[in-house]
């Protein structure tokens, strides 16, 4: 009896001591490998109208990677080396607020973290770990003295297309795995399911705990080669006058070296939206915030592929 006692008495003591997940905030960035960083450039600086704030070289003096800043919170990191039969996706990132509580919260949850929390070279601290699709996913916050602070408010100029990133899309062959993943450890939820076909889910759109922005899971039974992953990882920029964000687009002067149509389409979301492609083929996104006739889309009610 006194032994039951003394486990039921130490029982909230040891539940207290369990690592509470820390906040997450924001979908952060997303990662592509390029292979003409210049072509990029052109891409997402002069057409989109976006600006580099800041750089990573490697030890022998070339490019290890760039960024490219959205807001203040988003970016899109592009590195230089794709391979012909790679995987354009290099990793995707979320924003916390304690990164070493992050850790310490998966660590307790079963997930494979590092033994510390480093500080990365442009000094935000940060870890990566592999949610079940393989896909990394870095764990980042933003430090007082890190880079991604230092150029707050700077670098976002007029010319920007969107000024925040609405989502990133990711493919995903287990469905059960991930939302066990993204929603039973990290907390995400699930705010919208659609089909493309009717008979079968397409898509789910899983929303950060603690922000508004979302990963959309595009559904595959089975997954893909790496090379065979067309559009299907991709970015989705938030616009609120699609009409507008055309017009812009179609009357910068990098519009000549942009050789696809600029055409408005509404999805299955009923929202209005405009795919667009970077020079290796990656979908950037341009979405409008709401439905067509501002009303809620119902989910689809299809089965997964598996």
């Amino acid at each position: 009896m006194k032994k039951l006692i003394a486990l039921l008495t130490l029982a909230p003591l040891l539940l207290a001591q369990e690592p509470q997940r820390p906040r997450i905030l924001n979908v952060a960035h997303i990662a592509l490998f390029v292979s003409d960083i210049e072509k990029s450039r052109v891409f997402y600086k002069d057409f989109l109208g976006y600006a580099e704030p800041f750089k990573l070289d490697k030890p022998d003096g070339g490019l290890s990677l760039t960024f490219i800043k959205i807001n203040d919170n988003q970016y899109i990191e592009l590195f230089p080396g794709l391979k012909p039969e790679g995987d354009r996706l290099n990793h995707i990132s979320i924003q916390t607020d304690d990164a070493d509580g992050m850790r310490r919260y998966l660590g307790s949850r079963g997930v494979t973290v590092p033994a510390q929390t480093p500080k990365g070279r442009i000094r935000n601290s940060n870890f990566n770990v592999k949610d079940p699709d393989g896909h990394t996913v870095e764990i980042v916050q933003y430090e007082p003295d890190g880079w991604s602070r230092r150029e707050k408010g700077k670098f976002m100029p007029a010319t920007r297309i969107s000024d925040r990133m609405m989502h990133l899309g990711i493919i995903v062959g287990d469905l059960a795995a991930a939302n066990k993943f993204y929603n039973g450890i990290l907390g995400f939820h699930e705010i919208w399911r659609g089909s493309s076909r009717g008979d079968m889910l397409s898509w789910t759109n899983m929303q950060v705990p603690d922000g508004e922005n979302y990963i959309e899971f595009m559904l595959y039974k089975d997954l893909p080669a790496p090379d065979h992953r067309g559009s299907q990882h991709h970015i989705c920029l938030a616009v609120p006058d699609m009409d507008k964000a055309k017009a812009e687009l179609a009357a910068r002067a990098q519009r000549v070296s942009y050789t696809r149509p600029l055409e408005i389409r509404t999805g299955t979301n009923r929202k209005r939206q405009m795919n667009l492609f970077d020079p290796d083929g990656t979908r950037v996104e341009l979405m409008e915030p709401f439905t067509v006739d501002g009303k809620p889309t119902p989910s689809s009610t299809a089965p997964p592929p598996r």
